[in-house]
């Protein structure tokens, strides 16, 4: 990877971080997002002198704002003239519905609409670095999922790991139509499920669940391990030329029937284009 550049989301903690330490050990030039500066900082600092790498750099944006990932992209165009790997990580989950700062669920914003957005924003850096890599972190959690085109924003009664599901289905449905429409353009789209990973995603849980969060996670994966099959999806030759896939452990597997319906993908595509206001 050494003279790649790199941009990953939520790159600050967790499986984000740990692919950025492992990226930046093999010679990346890195970009890392993540909403809070303070840790974003310390993160640098961390990476730099665990990698003797001095190419990362720290993004502030708030992906609960679609102003805050448009600004993110120009910041990533003021920085480099080509991209040779975006990783889409960054995620959230919420017990409660709440609205991003564009009156969107939350849940569904963070974790897929500024993930849409982004990609689109800098979709023409990435095809004029061919061959390149789009890498979207989706979740095991798809499975049982199923995309509510008459409750998009879930205003009817709210159940959080629903609603995660979701969006992490919106995820494999937009890298499996993201794959369709790159053809062609040395540009791969891939998904992957990390496994269940000791992460600060649990901070969004409440009540008894936070409890059980907690306790399970003492038999998760750890977020080095997580970030395996996502720093493979980025860098290994094996999958070079790979696209529309979804990975875990390092292996393609087939997701839900649901995560496999291409009128779906195309109008979650449709409505999700409308969202943010592109064409």
């Amino acid at each position: 990877m050494k003279g790649k550049i790199c941009v990953i989301t939520g790159g600050t903690d967790g499986i984000g971080k740990a692919a950025a330490q492992r990226l930046g050990l093999q010679g990346a030039r890195l970009l890392i997002q993540g909403r809070d500066g303070v840790k974003g900082a310390r993160a640098v600092a961390e990476l730099k002198e665990r990698t003797g790498n001095s190419e990362i750099e720290f993004l502030q944006a708030d992906f609960a704002s679609l102003a805050d990932v448009r600004r993110l992209a120009a910041s990533v165009r003021e920085r480099t003239a080509r991209l040779d790997v975006l990783i889409n990580n960054a995620g959230g989950f919420s017990s409660k519905r709440n609205l991003s700062q564009d009156g969107y669920e939350l849940t569904l914003a963070v974790n897929h609409l500024a993930p849409f957005l982004l990609t689109h924003l800098l979709l023409d850096l990435l095809k004029a670095s061919s061959p390149s890599r789009i890498v979207t972190t989706a979740s095991g959690a798809h499975k049982g999922a199923r995309i509510d085109f008459d409750d998009l924003q879930s205003t009817g009664r709210y159940n959080g790991m629903r609603v995660y599901g979701m969006s992490k289905l919106a995820n494999i449905l937009f890298t499996r139509i993201l794959a369709r429409r790159l053809q062609g353009t040395g540009v791969t789209a891939t998904c992957l499920h990390p496994g269940f990973v000791r992460s600060q995603i649990g901070r969004g849980i409440e009540g008894v669940g936070r409890s059980i969060f907690g306790f399970l996670s003492r038999f998760a994966r750890s977020p080095d391990k997580g970030a395996e099959t996502l720093v493979y999806l980025a860098s290994s030759p094996l999958v070079e030329g790979a696209s529309g896939g979804y990975y875990f452990d390092c292996k393609e597997i087939a997701p839900s029937l649901a995560a496999q319906n291409d009128a779906d993908a195309q109008r979650l595509w449709d409505l999700s284009a409308k969202l943010v206001g592109i064409a």
